[in-house]
């Protein structure tokens, strides 16, 4: 999961980046294309624009949440810094940013602390969207500052005295790694000339210097540098490129002189945070609509967009050539680092792959979906995928476009190899997924016997397993009973086979196969299984791929018999499994999900299937340290995948095991085992979705969701902070954890409609029980106690149609959009609906039309956008057009309707009013003859007004019956 780095990445790194285009593409709207290229985010010669002002406005509002500005503790050094800054301005104190390198905020004459919104109005100001004048807003600092302390040491490290000509030291290092480039810079945009130094010693200085250069840009400049993060990523790129010389045959093999700084930025860059933050500093070229919708207080629809644009291909195409050259070598090569650390070439070869693989999520189900117009995740991001993505960037700096984000993408993508690159470049990497492919698809065959591959398994069984091995003999062949091997044998490197990573991956899965078929027939111990698989994860880390690859492919087939965890021959989870089970029960609870059958583990023993088993009992031998976080993070996922698609409680099962390796990811562990049964029970799903609904509009006293909101749908968090045991878990951070796996999604479209027809029931009804509403239900004027005002009804339903269009998107992308317009609502009005005519008003059904309305627009504009600017939209007009047919011809009495009149009166005349006020685009898109058959059907309602809006915005063709109308209401 994403933490708190990425997050303030989004904050204070993306945000500010995405304000900066928007106030771009406001302002450069007049200017001739020729000024697009500067820097410079503000026009010399154009003053403040809407939306700069309305930053402004944003920003002083915020000063009066308080209790949302509270800074992390990781952050709070810099957020005090950030309030000092500012007082140190309005007090006419100019100071460097030395000082701020030397100076403890506890010296301070006065209380410096600061809060989110200091660092916020820094990032603003870093790039230029806010100037100096924030500092004198009302309440933005405490006071001003007569004096500084002036015990302040003349020089410490740090970026200040390395600007300097400071020597480049071991303890130099150390601060430039520990803190960010241009955080305490007083200049309007980020100075890069720290940075550019840190580069170009990384490429013109000596062995040491390239590796602490790339060490130092892989440090808190990349991680919390927040004004100068994308220049980092953008270093760090290219220096995973380097250039090939002259002379070069075009093999890459001039990559191999740059392996130690290659290894460290590979190495400087898996953590899951910094693969969050590639990839989020890729994704600000292209708008999307996230997958909820916020209401302002006047319930006009305020979308909150997010930026996303692919980053990770360009770091694919980098990691690829890495992977290709240094899978080729034998591992006698290898080099020392200043640490006296030696690497070798499958150590560089291992780590560059496995960061790799991380970017393509080759462990993710192919069920997962996309969003938007976007095919499946699972088909999407595979090589040739990411390859392609970045070799789209490859265009002139004449044909791009003007947006300043798509430009550095494609001065990133050719600063490093500047023509395409195809998966046929990469021999090796074609031919391992290949076998992947293979793998997944079909059992494993095809090893020759006396084959090379052959002849690398035998090696590789024997390194494994040579204390059981005797002579010549082969796993296949040792008979039953077990050497007693209680642990990690000590290596014998004598009997490892030199031989290239590449050739050693093809040879994995027949090894694994050999080994896992070895300890189904008795002549393997589980505990040798597991440690055997260690040791050729440890000789090859990189194998460990090839190893998900295999168990994932097995685990599916459901060929292979059950495995006892018993904690005899497999290691058993008896010891908190009840314990495990009981939080799982209390989540489901606390969030509003009660399923009778989810049964207790009780005395039946735990199994798990053979190939699942051997690969949990595989992962708890890993030691937790940050040697082996690279390779869980690879494993981890995977394995959460397979134990959630097995039957109950294989998942609380292998939440055990880990939770008695690692108690401290407790919480996490029997969060993620949760989610799993919402995979196996569909009823779970309905109360999910329920308990989402209820908790947005606040329709129950229940302390999770008693005020409604975003924030009652997501809550804060998870864990065991709340005292008397786990805290609530917000029913929709668990469906955002669960709705790639749901594999009927036209079954969620049903659900989700049903549960918004019945919000809006109980919203008519001010969510009041059905017997309480009948003993307040009249008076003697007629009118209802306890219902609620039509206003604050139909900001509620606005809120229900936006969180059921936001579910409807999320779940299954434009091809569930696509189906509830074309299909599911057609069916809907056309069906009668019983439960709506129960007790139901025309309140109720005027709210329940107007809430479809709001869904089906929302839906719409979530799949094509408002405009044509999305691929997407090339689709609009043949399925917004079969829509509108169908509304024509059930308004010309073509077509019978099942449901409540006023429901449908109110849906039409809301569709349009929508399409008219908010995508007239929608509506030149159409056919004429069908507005005019709408505007017709209107006009018989009395609805003239909209009528002859509808023909107004419908293009040329609609002027003659535009006019016609006019006519006819003179």
């Amino acid at each position: 999961m994403p933490r708190l780095d990425p997050r303030l990445c989004i904050l204070l790194s993306i945000t500010p980046l995405v304000i900066a285009d928007l106030i771009d593409e406001e302002e450069a709207a007049p200017i001739d294309e020729t000024e697009c290229g500067s820097t410079n985010h503000w026009k010399e010669n154009k003053g403040p624009g809407e939306r700069q002002n309305d930053l402004v406005s944003s920003l002083q509002v915020l000063g009066d949440y308080q209790g949302l500005l509270t800074p992390p503790q990781s952050v709070v050094s810099a957020a005090n810094q950030a309030a000092a800054k500012a007082m140190l301005f309005l007090s006419g104190i100019s100071v460097g940013s030395a000082y701020f390198e030397c100076i403890n905020m506890k010296d301070m004459p006065i209380n410096c602390s600061g809060n989110l919104r200091h660092l916020i109005v820094e990032a603003c100001i870093a790039r230029n969207l806010l100037d100096t004048s924030a500092y004198f807003w009302l309440g933005y600092v405490n006071g001003r500052i007569d004096q500084i302390p002036h015990s302040v040491p003349t020089q410490v490290p740090g970026w200040s005295s390395f600007m300097k000509g400071a020597a480049f030291t071991p303890i130099m290092i150390k601060a430039l790694v520990s803190s960010p480039a241009s955080r305490y810079t007083y200049i309007h945009f980020p100075d890069l000339a720290e940075l550019e130094k840190v580069f170009e010693i990384a490429v013109k200085g000596s062995e040491d210097e390239k590796i602490s250069a790339a060490t130092i840009l892989c440090g808190a400049s990349l991680i919390r540098g927040w004004n100068v993060q994308e220049h980092a990523i953008q270093f760090i790129t290219r220096l995973l490129s380097p250039p090939a010389p002259a002379d070069c045959d075009g093999s890459y093999s001039h990559l191999i002189g740059y392996a130690p700084m290659l290894n460290v930025l590979i190495v400087g860059i898996a953590t899951v945070d910094c693969v969050q933050i590639f990839s989020l500093h890729g994704l600000v070229a292209y708008p999307m609509l996230s997958y909820l919708l916020l209401l302002d207080p006047i319930g006009t629809p305020g979308m909150v967009v997010i930026w996303f644009k692919l980053k990770v291909p360009q770091l694919a195409c980098s990691l690829t050539p890495i992977c290709e050259v240094f899978g080729s070598c034998v591992p006698n090569v290898s080099w020392t680092l200043p640490t006296g650390e030696e690497i070798s070439a499958h150590a560089v070869f291992s780590n560059a792959f496995a960061l790799l693989l991380k970017l393509w999520r080759f462990n993710h189900p192919p069920i997962e979906h996309g969003v938007g117009d976007v095919p499946t995740v699972g088909s999407q991001l595979t090589p040739e995928y990411l390859l392609s993505v970045r070799n789209s960037h490859l265009v002139s700096a004449e044909s791009i476009h003007k947006d300043r984000n798509k430009r550095r993408l494609s001065a990133v993508a050719s600063s490093s190899y500047p023509k395409p690159i195809f998966v046929d470049s990469f021999p090796k990497l074609k031919v391992w997924y290949r076998q992947h492919l293979r793998c997944i698809a079909a059992t494993l065959s095809g090893l020759i016997h006396g084959s090379q591959v052959h002849q690398t398994v035998e090696e590789l069984l024997h390194m494994m397993f040579r204390k059981i091995n005797r002579g010549s003999q082969s796993l296949t062949s040792v008979g039953s009973g077990s050497s007693g091997s209680s642990g990690v044998v000590n290596e014998d490197n004598s009997l490892r086979p030199e031989l290239p990573a590449w050739d050693i991956l093809e040879a994995v899965p027949f090894v694994v196969d050999a080994a896992l078929t070895a300890c189904a027939h008795g002549r393997l111990s589980p505990r040798e299984l597991a440690t055997g698989l260690k040791d050729l994860a440890d000789f090859v880390p990189a194998s460990l791929a090839t190893i998900v690859s295999y168990f994932s492919a097995e685990v599916s087939r459901g060929v292979w018999k059950p495995a006892f965890m018993n904690g005899m021959d497999w290691p058993s989870p008896a010891a908190n499994l009840l314990n495990v089970e009981e939080h799982i029960k209390r989540i489901l609870a606390t969030t509003g999900v009660d399923i009778p059958s989810l049964a207790a583990g009780g005395s039946s023993p735990a199994t798990l299937p053979l190939p699942l088993a051997a690969f949990v009992s595989l992962t708890i031998t890993y030691k937790i340290d940050k040697a082996s976080e690279r390779f869980l993070n690879l494993a981890g996922p995977a394995l959460e995948t397979l134990a959630a698609g097995c039957p109950w409680p294989c998942m609380p099962i292998v939440a055990s095991l880990w939770t008695q390796k690692a108690k401290r990811w407790f919480d996490f562990l029997v969060f993620s085992a949760s989610r799993t049964v919402f995979l196996h029970n569909s009823d779970a799903v309905v109360q999910l979705l329920k308990s989402c609904f209820t908790a947005t509009l606040g329709l129950n006293t229940n302390s999770i969701s008693s005020n409604g909101g975003v924030g009652a749908l997501l809550g804060h968090g998870f864990g065991s902070h709340i005292c008397g045991g786990i805290s609530p878990v917000a029913p929709g951070i668990l469906y955002l954890r669960v709705y790639r796996s749901i594999r009927d999604i036209v079954f969620i479209t049903e659900e989700i409609l049903s549960l918004l027809m019945h919000s809006v029931r109980e919203i008519a009804s001010s969510g009041l029980p059905r017997e309480k509403l009948e003993k307040l239900k009249t008076t003697k004027n007629g009118m209802r106690y306890g219902q609620v005002s039509l206003a604050t009804a139909m900001t509620k339903v606005k809120l229900a149609a936006s969180l059921g269009a936001s579910l409807v998107w999320l779940s299954g992308g434009l091809g569930l959009v696509l189906s509830v317009i074309k299909e599911t609502l057609p069916s809907w009005f056309i069906s009668v609906h019983r439960s709506e005519r129960e007790g139901s008003d025309g309140l109720v059904a005027m709210l329940g039309g107007y809430a479809l309305a709001y869904f089906a627009v929302l839906c719409g504009a979530f799949a094509w956008g408002v405009d044509s600017s999305s691929s997407a939209s090339k689709r609009r007009p043949k399925v917004l057009g079969t829509h509108l047919e169908f509304l024509a011809s059930a308004l010309d009495g073509k077509i019978s309707l099942g449901c409540d009149w006023a429901t449908w009166r109110a849906y039409v005349s809301g569709f349009v009013s929508l399409m008219v006020g908010c995508t007239p685009t929608w509506v030149l898109e159409m056919d004429v003859e069908v507005l005019k058959r709408l505007s017709k059907g209107l006009t018989q309602w009395n609805e003239e007004e909209l009528a002859m809006a509808l023909l107004g915005i419908g293009g040329i063709g609609a002027m003659g019956a535009a006019a016609e109308l006019i006519i006819e209401q003179d």
